[in-house]
């Protein structure tokens, strides 16, 4: 079974002076239906590069949670990381698929200026991609009506604001909504997953 490196949202816990890395256990069932091995990385720069070296992976996934230091969240320490992960992805030619901040992360990467969006949290709203229109959830504050060159809008709600890009070259795709979050797994979300993370296609 083939090694992805999975990153963790930081929660702030002010009653112990702690914080915490956190993954949904939602997170290890979808890809472990995919067939894959989780490798679930730390929000410490140095020990996810030690780890890097020591492990084999084959694909990156960027998760959820936290707004990028720079529109005034918290983890700083979190976008340090993911930012590495995107260029060693690159670098190495990797399958990275970033999903909600993890897509902002790609965007952010690619100087995708990003603003506050409305009607985008905790929402399920119809999304287009080409001539084809389902619907998904939502849970971020913020998004993107525009992109660059590089980076090639796959999808969008019907407000505009842009909910799936893949980069031109590289093997970077990012979605703004949750398919960890269908428990059980949705059978399309994980042979699109499987997919991409095994070849980038």
């Amino acid at each position: 079974m083939k090694l992805i490196a999975v990153t963790q949202r930081v929660d702030v816990i002010t009653a112990y002076g702690e914080r915490r890395d956190a993954l949904d256990q939602r997170w290890i069932e979808l890809l472990t239906s995919c067939g894959f091995v989780p490798l679930v990385l730390p929000n410490r720069l140095l020990a996810v590069q030690l780890l890097l070296k020591c492990m084999p992976i084959c694909g990156i996934v960027l998760t959820g949670g936290n707004d990028l230091a720079k529109y005034g969240g918290d983890a700083p320490e979190r976008d340090e990381a993911e930012m590495y992960l995107i260029e060693y992805a690159v670098e190495r030619k990797l399958p990275l698929l970033g999903v909600c901040r993890g897509m902002q992360m790609i965007q952010d990467y690619c100087g995708v200026p990003l603003s506050e969006v409305q009607g985008h949290i905790a929402s399920i709203h119809s999304v287009t991609s080409g001539t084809r229109s389902f619907r998904r959830n939502s849970f971020h504050r913020f998004g993107a009506r525009h992109s660059t060159k590089e980076l090639v809008i796959r999808a969008a709600a019907e407000d505009g604001v842009v909910e799936a890009v893949e980069h031109a070259t590289d093997k970077l795709r990012g979605i703004m909504w949750h398919p960890e979050r269908t428990f059980p797994p949705d059978p399309e979300d994980v042979q699109w997953i499987r997919n991409w993370l095994s070849n980038g296609s």
